[in-house]
């Protein structure tokens, strides 16, 4: 016959702070770390000290300020059970930090993305100017050859016209101008 044992092993920590004689003490178990018992604990001396001064709990007898206590101890202790770690300052100033951090990869993320934009930008960019530059030398090489094209035809058209004046002038003079030199 065998036997199964189980040992269930909770570790628990104790958390106190003492002013003016006055011990204020929680238990918590290990998983709070120590922020947020002591931030329990700050805040119930705060409300306890604010209610019954210190000269009172001095002369008190124990546990006589329980029963009236007890409540506003009960309503506090599940605030920062269910609270978890949005309780403490610290945890407070983490989430903030993963909040900015979001944003931060969020602009990142954008000005990338904007990097990536210009680029496209710039290479657009700089092959427009190719192709301002190309249609400039292939206009100017067009307008020579239109010139030349215009200069060959003046040139012919002036040959014409120099034939046609030495023709006319032959048919009026002679072919060797002969009518004309004895006028």
């Amino acid at each position: 016959m065998s036997s199964i044992v189980a040992i269930i092993r909770i570790l628990l920590k104790f958390h106190y702070v003492v002013e003016n004689g006055i011990c204020f003490l929680c238990m918590s178990d290990e998983q709070n770390k120590h922020r947020i018992p002591f931030a329990f604990l700050s805040e119930i001396k705060d409300l306890f000290l604010s209610k019954y001064g210190v000269e009172l709990p001095q002369r008190a007898i124990a546990f006589s300020l329980n029963e009236e206590f007890s409540l506003k101890i009960r309503e506090r202790m599940e605030y920062y059970n269910n609270a978890g770690s949005h309780v403490d300052n610290i945890s407070a100033v983490k989430n903030q930090i993963e909040d900015v951090k979001g944003v931060m990869v969020e602009n990142i993320e954008k000005v990338l993305e904007r990097g990536e934009k210009i680029e496209l930008l710039v290479d657009k960019t700089d092959r427009l100017n190719q192709a301002a530059f190309k249609f400039e030398s292939s206009s100017r090489d067009l307008r020579r050859a239109m010139w030349w094209k215009n200069a060959r035809w003046v040139g012919f058209l002036v040959l014409v016209g120099a034939f046609a004046v030495f023709f006319v002038a032959s048919l009026f003079c002679g072919m060797d101008f002969h009518k004309c030199k004895k006028h």
